[in-house]
């Protein structure tokens, strides 16, 4: 049985018969669940922790310290929380991880690190695709995007495959909460921004 609602909720039983006053209703709840997805976030990342799959240090620490190292590199406050967000999909994509993180990051980064993180799987795969019989050359289809190319090859070899050291120094999740807040504060792009932006 539902819940019920704290507020009357739109009128129709089927999307043909709303009305701009059942859809004025919805864009309101929308507005207000949308600002509280940085914690959703952070508590979907949480999630991560305890979770080793035979690697060195668990999936959450994995996380911090790829953020950590671009965070102490001098990185944008944009591509630190890229760092930090990127394999937050393993928990629901065990076969597409990446793309799971990247539909997350997409709204609120530039075009670049969306494709970072989108195809940073495959860039990850040189160092060991080829110790499970795959080809660790794959991330080669794509040189003819050139800055593209070098931006997640250079993620990968300085943050993404540095970050298994269970002695290296790694700032804790509350350290990067604001920045998650202040990156998912408002979409760069959406299909529905310009129609919820102002509720």
């Amino acid at each position: 049985m539902n819940a019920p609602h704290p507020h009357a909720p739109a009128a129709f039983r089927h999307m043909r018969e709303g009305t701009a006053d059942d859809w004025a209703v919805i864009a309101r709840e929308f507005g207000q669940y949308a600002r509280q997805l940085p914690g959703r976030v952070l508590d979907h990342l949480r999630l991560l922790q305890g979770d080793f799959g035979g690697f060195p240090v668990d999936r959450l620490t994995h996380c911090l310290q790829t953020a950590t190292l671009a965070h102490q590199a001098g990185e944008s406050e944009e591509y630190v929380v890229c760092a930090l967000l990127h394999d937050m999909g393993d928990t629901l994509g065990s076969y597409n991880h990446a793309d799971v993180a990247a539909a997350i990051v997409k709204p609120f980064v530039s075009e670049d690190l969306h494709w970072m993180v989108a195809h940073h799987g495959i860039f990850q795969g040189y160092y060991f695709f080829h110790h499970l019989g795959m080809d660790r050359t794959l991330r080669e289809q794509f040189r003819d995007q050139a800055e593209r190319f070098k931006l997640t090859a250079h993620f990968c070899e300085a943050y993404d495959a540095a970050a298994f050291d269970p002695e290296r120094e790694t700032l804790p999740l509350e350290f990067f909460e604001p920045m998650v807040q202040r990156v998912f504060a408002a979409p760069r792009q959406s299909l529905y921004k310009a129609a919820l932006q102002e509720r």
